[in-house]
Parts: structure tokens; C-alpha cells; sequence
């Protein structure tokens, strides 16, 4: 893979990650599903499973969030396969810092997240 074509996978899973972080965006089902992969799953910071239903139940019912929004810091990725991004960066949000890690997979239908783990930071 040139090293153009890497930049512009990473370019794609960060901006895909950074749309999921929209309360604008996390607040439509539709939205919030172009970007989730069919198989996705997440270890929140809290410890819970998440996947798409869940997600979906608990940010996907029209309603935009008016807490404050989430502070992203070092956001980086790499390339681990062709098609597969991997991205680290920190997040704060209501006090609380996570160490956040996600897999992002080129489909058919575009870059969608398939694996997302929080972990919080003391």
C-alpha cells in the first residue's frame, strides 16, 4: 500500500470516528448505522458489552445529547492490513478520561467502525 493511499485510509476511520463522537450524528439511527459495521462490537469504558442494537437503543432515538461534548486528544492510526485501520486517542468527557482503541474496516458500503474499547485513564 503507497503511503497515499495509508494516509487516506487513516484520513477516512478518523473522520468516521469523529462523526460517530457528534452528538448531531449519534442522535440518528441512520447516521449512526452508515457508520457501524454489521458484525460491530464494543468494551466500553464501563465494562458493558455493547453492539449495534445496543448502541442504537441507548444514542439512536432523535434526540441530540446537551451534555458537553466529548474533548479528543492524540488521535493517530495505522494501517494493519489493507482495508483495516486502527486508531487510538484519549477522550474526556463529563470528567472522566478513557484511553479509547478502535478497528475500522473498508466494506462495500465504505469505512465502518468494527471493534471500538474504551478504558479509563486515573
Amino acid at each position: 500500500m503507497t503511503d497515499e493511499r495509508a494516509e487516506a485510509a487513516v484520513q477516512a476511520a478518523i473522520d468516521g470516528e469523529l462523526r460517530l463522537l457528534d452528538p448531531e450524528v449519534r442522535a440518528c439511527a441512520a447516521r449512526v448505522l452508515e457508520l457501524l459495521d454489521p458484525e460491530f462490537t464494543e468494551t466500553g469504558a464501563s465494562g458493558r458489552r455493547w453492539d449495534r442494537k445496543t448502541v442504537l437503543a441507548a444514542t439512536g432515538d432523535g434526540t441530540v445529547s446537551r451534555e458537553a461534548p466529548v474533548h479528543v486528544e492524540e488521535m493517530s492510526g495505522v494501517v494493519l492490513a489493507p482495508g483495516i485501520v486502527h486508531l487510538t486517542y484519549f477522550t474526556e468527557h463529563a470528567g472522566r478520561r478513557a484511553w479509547r482503541s478502535s478497528l475500522w474496516r473498508r466494506t462495500e458500503a465504505g469505512w465502518r467502525m468494527y471493534f471500538h474499547q474504551g478504558t479509563p485513564v486515573g
